[in-house]
């Protein structure tokens, strides 16, 4: 792995414009398009294309399609993950997602950063005289038996605990601890799920 990709991971400034960078994304984009051809009872395919697409990836793996990934080789994804339509992972950074998480339509993980002054943010002439810009991000961490909700933004250095149920349009800015029922722009942590939300006469 070149440094530039080191320096990309562990969150520090990095150009996305380097040719192990652009061959990772461009085949990342070409896997997805060949998913998003694909149809729901097209099994083997679909399983094929999310073992290269995830390399790191568990058992029970089901997107509902189209989605919209980076790279993927830089996501985990644990047992029993579900993503309905739309699903987006930007991951410049390590995402890191549990065991039995399930994601709403048009759900996006995004790792990357971006310099608040244009000076440092617009492409400019770099020392091998291509134009390019320098970007850098963190990683996202989502925690066992969460649900993110339709149309919800992680955004980079986000860690969400276990259990979390993350309502519809939240955009997460700031980590967020177990069992917490999190709404909002920003997000905030309105309170803990608890037993007293069991439902009744339900099957469990």
């Amino acid at each position: 792995m070149e440094e530039n990709t080191k320096n990309m991971l562990a969150g520090r400034p990095y150009r996305p414009d380097t040719d192990e960078l652009s061959g990772f994304s461009s085949r990342a984009h070409r896997l997805c398009r060949d998913y998003n051809l694909t149809c729901d009872d097209d099994h083997l395919e679909r399983k094929m294309i999310i073992d290269k697409l995830f390399p790191d990836h568990g058992q029970g793996v089901y997107l509902q399609g189209p989605i919209q990934i980076d790279y993927g080789r830089f996501t985990h994804l644990g047992d029993n993950f579900y993503a309905n339509f739309n699903f987006t992972v930007l991951d410049t950074c390590p995402v890191n997602i549990g065991n039995n998480v399930m994601c709403g339509p048009n759900v996006t993980l995004a790792t990357p950063l971006h310099p608040l002054t244009y000076q440092q943010r617009n492409s400019r002439m770099q020392e091998d005289g291509k134009i390019a810009d320098i970007e850098y991000g963190a990683p996202i961490t989502i925690g066992d038996n969460c649900w993110l909700a339709s149309n919800v933004t992680v955004c980079a250095g986000v860690t969400i605990g276990s259990g979390c149920v993350i309502g519809a349009g939240a955009v997460v800015t700031k980590d967020m601890p177990d069992d917490s029922l999190v709404l909002g722009v920003p997000a905030k942590a309105v309170r803990k799920i608890t037993a007293d939300d069991r439902l009744d006469n339900y099957p469990y």
